[in-house]
């Protein structure tokens, strides 16, 4: 089974025993299908691929749980008190959708599911599932989780890097280290792949902001400018940002520590690579 089949399966493993109430239920598959790249989760069973992937149930989970977060830090990202956005991968958001209240109970209710998903895993090696936990939590809240990235909004002074390492970085280094341990392998080798990826991420889409149009990224743009946000672009320019994120890039990818699965991981985020600046991406064999 293909990676990304393994991804949509165990989300829809993951949101199966949701019936009701009727609204509810209805609004959680609609924040989480159709999904946008699911960079995250495969990133995460890429990792545990390339260490030896002895336990693909546990990392199945482990990518759905971390996919389950993703769209619920989307869903609260959209509503009025932050972006306010009325579009997001091609369609309503889902307080335009379902309504407000529901949109923030549908965005705890994916918090909660995904750590109910990892821990119904966890006893198919309970080590690594409480590790899963752990790092997962530690990925979500504050001060090293995306609930900080979004904080940091609210200071007066903002550190960038520090910024993106929290807003985007800290989900793609969960993938990493989650899919190491997924695996039994030691996580911490792991996380500055994870960093790398992140901030790279966060940069392209600093400059989809800056340049693109809704159209073509499928959710409002010229946010970050509206909202008087930090950003790469408005920092380094488009040229300058264009290059900081290739260098983060070729640092991510002479990162990737020494692992069976060495090599096809390095395709991997060399089209990921390609992709994000731009150029015709080939995909890993």
């Amino acid at each position: 089974m293909s990676v990304e089949a393994r991804i949509e399966q165990a989300l829809k493993a993951a949101l199966a025993p949701v019936v009701s109430p009727p609204k509810l239920a209805a609004a959680l598959p609609y924040a989480v299908f159709p999904g946008g790249a699911r960079v995250r989760p495969t990133i995460l069973l890429s990792v545990a691929l390339a260490c030896g992937d002895d336990r693909p149930d546990l990392s199945d989970a482990a990518a759905a749980s971390l996919e389950l977060i993703h769209c619920a830090s989307l869903v609260h990202d959209d509503l009025p008190a932050f972006d306010d956005a009325d579009t997001r991968r091609g369609k309503a958001t889902v307080h335009r959708a379902y309504s407000e209240p529901l949109a923030v109970l549908a965005g705890d209710s994916l918090i909660v599911l995904a750590f109910d998903t990892i821990s119904r895993a966890a006893g198919l090696a309970p080590d690594r599932g409480l590790a899963l936990v752990s790092t997962l939590a530690t990925r979500t809240g504050a001060p090293l989780g995306i609930c900080a990235g979004q904080a940091w909004e609210s200071e007066q002074s903002i550190n960038l890097s520090d910024y993106h390492r929290a807003k985007t970085g800290a989900l793609f280094i969960a993938a990493t280290r989650m899919g190491a341990i997924s695996a039994g392998h030691d996580p911490e080798p792991w996380e500055e792949l994870g960093a790398r990826i992140g901030e790279a991420f966060q940069v392209a889409d600093d400059l989809k902001d800056a340049l693109q149009t809704e159209a073509e990224t499928g959710k409002p743009v010229g946010q970050d400018a509206a909202h008087m946000r930090p950003n790469a672009v408005a920092r380094l320019g488009v040229a300058g940002a264009m290059a900081h994120m290739q260098n983060i890039l070729a640092g991510a990818i002479s990162s990737i520590p020494s692992c069976p699965g060495e090599a096809h991981l390095a395709q991997l985020v060399t089209a990921y690579a390609r992709r994000l600046t731009g150029q015709p991406a080939t995909r890993p064999a």
